[in-house]
């Protein structure tokens, strides 16, 4: 009987660990790549912080793909807004809605950089119909990188 009762205690104990390790699936957050080498990536409470890319004229043949994730889901209706330093609409990129897991949604530099003639300061955000109001994620200048805290 003891025999028994110790190696239930002992099998409880070893799941009792091994389910307190495990990942927990989905919550909020996006990653940000620069020809399929990750940039930015955040995710959960670290999301109020926004990083700056520096853009420089070297990676006008170069592509930014953005990766929103909505809890293990794509978003539907999918807009990434790109505005200037005092929030003016300089240009909006419309995705098409996916079944697959992430969809990716591409930049081309070269756009971004023919916008940020006469402006010292971009501002990325991403919206969807699941996140109407839209998400800060990233700022470009031809300044250092830098991180700022966005509220």
């Amino acid at each position: 009987m003891k025999s028994i009762m110790t190696k239930s205690m002992l099998a409880l104990a070893i799941c009792a660990t091994l389910f307190s390790f495990r990942n927990k699936p989905g919550g909020e957050g996006f990653e940000i790549y620069l020809n399929n080498k990750v940039v930015v990536q955040q995710f959960g409470t670290d999301m109020s912080k926004v990083k700056n890319i520096r853009l420089t004229q070297n990676l006008a043949a170069d592509k930014l793909t953005i990766k929103y994730h909505h809890c293990e889901r794509v978003g539907k209706k999918r807009i990434v807004t790109i505005k200037d330093a005092h929030n003016k609409v300089l240009k909006e990129f419309n995705y098409a809605d996916v079944a697959t897991p992430v969809g990716a949604m591409t930049v081309n530099v070269k756009d971004l950089l023919i916008l940020m003639r006469g402006n010292n300061q971009l501002k990325l955000y991403y919206s969807s119909s699941e996140l109407p109001k839209g998400r800060m994620l990233v700022s470009f200048s031809t300044s250092a990188i830098s991180t700022t805290t966005h509220r």
